[in-house]
């Protein structure tokens, strides 16, 4: 209860001239009365400006935390939740004024410095962060969430089996804890698949069945499985404790994207609020949004965010050439991919559209080597780009030998980094040492199984002749990411190699039908299974397909030529076409057979 003059006013004139020698004594009792309400004030307002930092409100917490200040509240007492207020207001300068010197009470010191800590990671001094959380384990060593928290920063330095120690130390600790189930789950996700992880999440929110974070890593999980109902009820639950929650609304637009309801999904993204707009998943959906919508310019320049953000993100240079492309605009495209298209690893549909450019201005010549790179099919031997490494540029200069010390070096010096791991067995796997680069491949897959690191092994395993354990491999990664269609390529691929035919052709139609029906490659794969398992119709149709996307393509004039050969009345388009293939392929086994073919049906 609080005491204002106005009352004591009053008080006094009810008193009345009476009681007079009263009076001294009862302004003396006022006085230390007003004195412990402040006392009590300030101890109010902090603890209301806690309260404020609760359900996220750092503008109330910094004016309620201020007036506990200006009531006489220690400046120690105060200083790591105000600055944990302006972290929220993300004033990053102001948070460093309160956090920076470390000046924290005995009771809020570790918290100080585990926000600290945050804040050093948002300036990106990762080194500095390690130091703050330090101080905080030396206060609080057995706080699981302090221990997730350490987890995540060992994480984004590189330290990954550090990360996965912290992690499984945090669940120790306290295994019904939902920061650590998690985060536990998100590592199961990266090393072990999509389908493990659920359980962890699951773990969690049957501790907090309305915690927002996990529910967001739940919603997503489920939706890269392609169980879109279940991701909907996830991502409802959000709305239902979060009504504005950006991250579900974008959840629900990607559901929606996936499923062509393109207005829909631009609805969806729209309730985003703008608190999205320089996520690179938001701006690569929008400007995908956009190009559905007719609109490539502004999905030109929403690509060319994203491509700030991210130089070397493959999906937004598709999408940006293609906008380009549909914009009309053939000079600025051949302009704007002029370094990329040189790079060895330029992808085949970014090379068609750089190519077509150039054909739009007239420039054949130059459109046609750029059309016969796309259409090349990659059988080369395993290289090593550079892409930014060191060893990479080593190894594109031909010094092996110099690339794999420093891939040893690097390894001795990151001996639990995926990175350092991984690409030490890429150097092995180009020197061919393929059951050398295998054990590596392992040690960096139970820190992360990604999609890259799975054609990797499995060329590690075909290169050491066991077919059999690549098989195994890729089933067991479908069986955790069905949606995967570099897994489901390689899937099709080893039950050729069984004699599977059916099991071949029904991987590559479901390919060719969700996405990959300009895929010429995938096209002409897929006509040459169909023509092996006798569905000559069928094979002539997607040979076609692929033909047209790509005339300059021998694997495409190849399976054409091939599917031809089956009709009667289409023989001389097949040697014609079967020629066309064998002077850009050379003399192929599966031309040489239906040369075969072809002279006996003459001759017969």
């Amino acid at each position: 209860m609080t005491c204002s003059s106005s009352t004591t006013s009053r008080a006094k004139r009810a008193w009345g001239a009476g009681f007079r020698p009263l009076v001294a004594f009862a302004a003396l009792a006022l006085t230390s009365f007003a004195g412990r309400a402040q006392e009590e004030t300030g101890a109010t307002l902090f603890a209301a400006g806690r309260q404020a930092l609760a359900r996220g409100d750092g503008i109330d917490a910094e004016v309620k935390l201020r007036a506990a200040l200006d009531q006489g509240l220690p400046k120690e007492s105060v200083a790591a939740w105000l600055g944990a207020a302006y972290l929220r207001q993300e004033d990053f300068a102001r948070a460093r004024h309160w956090l920076g010197p470390g000046a924290f009470s005995s009771e809020s010191a570790a918290e100080g410095f585990r926000l600290l800590a945050r804040l050093e990671q948002i300036d990106g001094n990762l080194p500095a962060a390690g130091a703050a959380y330090d101080r905080a384990l030396a206060i609080t060593p057995n706080d699981a969430v302090l221990w997730v928290e350490i987890g995540r920063l060992r994480y984004r330095g590189g330290e990954h089996l550090l990360a996965i120690e912290a992690a499984n130390h945090a669940l120790a600790l306290d295994p019904r804890n939902v920061r650590a189930l998690e985060f536990s789950g998100e590592l199961v996700r990266d090393r072990v698949g999509l389908l493990a992880s659920l359980p962890w999440f699951e773990a969690g929110l049957k501790q907090a069945p309305d915690d927002v974070p996990l529910l967001i890593q739940y919603a997503a999980t489920l939706g890269e499985l392609g169980r879109a109902t279940d991701m909907l009820a996830a991502t409802r639950r959000i709305l239902k404790v979060d009504g504005s929650n950006p991250r579900a609304f974008y959840l629900q637009a990607v559901l929606a994207a996936r499923a062509g309801k393109y207005e829909l999904a631009r609805g969806l993204l729209a309730r985003t609020g703008g608190k999205l707009d320089d996520t690179p998943g938001a701006l690569l959906l929008e400007s995908v949004l956009e190009l559905a919508a007719g609109n490539p310019q502004a999905g030109a320049e929403l690509s060319e965010r994203l491509l700030g953000l991210q130089p070397g993100n493959a999906r937004a240079q598709q999408v940006l050439a293609r906008a380009i492309f549909l914009s009309g605009q053939y000079r600025y495209l051949t302009l704007r991919f002029r370094d990329e298209i040189t790079r060895e690893d330029a992808s085949p549909y970014l090379l068609t559209l750089v190519a077509r450019g150039h054909e739009a201005l007239g420039n054949r010549t130059r459109a046609g080597e750029l059309l016969d790179r796309a259409a090349a099919r990659q059988r080369a031997s395993f290289r090593i780009l550079p892409g930014g490494s060191v060893v990479g540029a080593l190894m594109a200069q031909g010094r092996s030998q110099d690339a794999l010390a420093a891939a040893e070096r690097d390894l001795l010096s990151r001996p639990g980094s995926y990175e350092a791991q991984s690409l030490a067995g890429d150097v092995q796997l180009a020197l061919g040492h393929p059951e050398a680069a295998q054990q590596l491949y392992a040690a960096a897959g139970s820190i992360r199984m990604s999609e890259n690191l799975l054609v990797r092994r499995v060329q590690a395993y075909v290169g050491a002749g066991d077919a059999a354990s690549a098989a195994r491999m890729v089933r067991a990664y479908l069986g955790q990411h069905p949606r995967s269609r570099i897994a489901l390529r390689l899937e099709a691929g080893a039950a050729l190699a069984a004699g599977d035919l059916r099991r071949a052709e029904a991987i590559l139609h479901y390919l060719a039908r969700t996405g990959g029906d300009r895929d010429v490659q995938l096209l002409t794969d897929l006509a040459l299974v169909q023509l092996q398992s006798g569905a000559a119709e069928q094979a002539v149709r997607s040979a076609e397909q692929a033909y047209r996307l790509q005339r300059a393509s021998g694997v495409a004039a190849q399976a054409l030529g091939l599917s031809y050969a089956t009709r009667e009345s289409r023989r001389a388009d097949a040697a014609a076409l079967l020629d066309k293939a064998r002077q850009m392929l050379g003399d192929t086994a599966l031309l040489a057979e239906a040369r075969r073919r072809m002279d006996r049906s003459f001759q017969s």
